[in-house]
């Protein structure tokens, strides 16, 4: 499904990247996507890794299918750009990031939501110092997606995705959480399904948590509230409270004043995931090509990307085991 945000991406970028070879598992379909987008295919991966002119990946497969493509990539020197999440598990993850880092090649994690316009009108604010200390912290992802979603082999279940609503659908709103506030220092939880869907894993998420520097904070995450809303994120400081809605931030000072920035739009909540604008893709791109070029980290990197990875955790093991959980962050 994020292949057209990513291909409308490529088209704008046709001056900074350009798509040497589409490669799929599925003959037809893979050469009915090259004609329909106007790209070269590519019979096997490692034809495509020893392409000398071939720079990086972008991986698109489902969480389970990643590990043997990263490793390969990276022993062959190209840089990946990727989907989230890592991995199914955080232990399967940590060996992506290690692999990476070992081979000298750069990883980006697809985390779009941190290059919405509100998003980073709010990092801007943090950075500055203008908002002060946060107080408190809290997350809403009232989603929906219908049974038609789940009916895809693999969809929705452990061995193939790694779990539920956390890891496939409020992962992007909750990475864009953790690089606002810093760290969740412990958590606890209750998650579950309704039944409204039939697939294995959790469609409903409801957490305290405490984060790092003291503040606290909630979580609610669903594939439940029909038709599907956008997710939204209150953060309370010490000069200002802030919401961002979508990709829209609104903050209300003290003082009395109030500002918005960005605009609403689509953000992929109800029956249609991809229901949204290619244009955070395109940041997320732009960034990464940067990133590589220079030798640095994305923004969005393995090693950020495993943070989420250890709060969904915490979240599932509070809810396992029915108390709180210390995810190791010193408060």
């Amino acid at each position: 499904m994020a292949a057209k945000p990513h291909m409308k991406s490529f088209q704008d970028l046709a001056g900074e990247v350009s798509v040497r070879g589409v490669f799929s598992r599925r003959p037809e379909a893979r050469a009915a996507f090259c004609a329909d987008w106007d790209v070269p295919e590519a019979t096997s991966i490692d034809d495509m890794l020893q392409d000398s002119a071939l720079h990086g990946l972008l991986i698109m497969t489902p969480p389970n299918a990643r590990e043997e493509l990263v490793a390969k990539a990276a022993a062959a020197g190209k840089h990946i750009l990727m989907e989230k999440p890592v991995e199914r598990t955080t232990e399967a993850a940590k060996r992506i990031v290690e692999t990476c880092d070992q081979a000298g090649v750069t990883l980006g994690i697809v985390f779009q939501h941190r290059f919405r316009a509100g998003s980073l009108a709010l990092r801007r604010l943090i950075d500055e110092g203008q908002l002060g200390r946060l107080a408190s912290a809290y997350l809403v992802v009232p989603w929906w997606r219908p049974q038609s979603y789940y009916d895809e082999p693999g969809r929705g279940t452990y061995e193939r995705d790694g779990g539920g609503v956390l890891i496939s659908q409020a992962i992007h709103s909750m990475d864009l959480l953790l690089s606002l506030t810093g760290p969740v220092a412990s958590v606890q939880a209750m998650a579950g399904q309704s039944g409204l869907q039939k697939f294995e894993a959790e469609d409903f998420v409801g957490a305290g948590m405490r984060f790092a520097n003291g503040a606290n904070g909630g979580l609610i995450a669903t594939v439940t509230r029909y038709p599907g809303e956008p997710e939204f994120m209150a953060l309370n400081f010490e000069n200002a409270s802030t919401k961002i809605t979508g990709g829209t931030l609104e903050v209300d000072w003290r003082d009395g004043r109030s500002e918005t920035f960005g605009e609403q739009t689509s953000t992929g909540g109800g029956a249609d995931p991809m229901d949204f604008p290619h244009d955070w893709h395109k940041a997320v791109i732009e960034d990464f090509l940067a990133a590589a070029r220079a030798g640095r980290q994305p923004q969005s990197n393995g090693h950020t990307a495993l943070e989420v990875h250890k709060l969904i955790d915490g979240l599932i093991a509070s809810s396992n085991e029915g108390r709180r959980i210390d995810l190791g962050a010193q408060e």
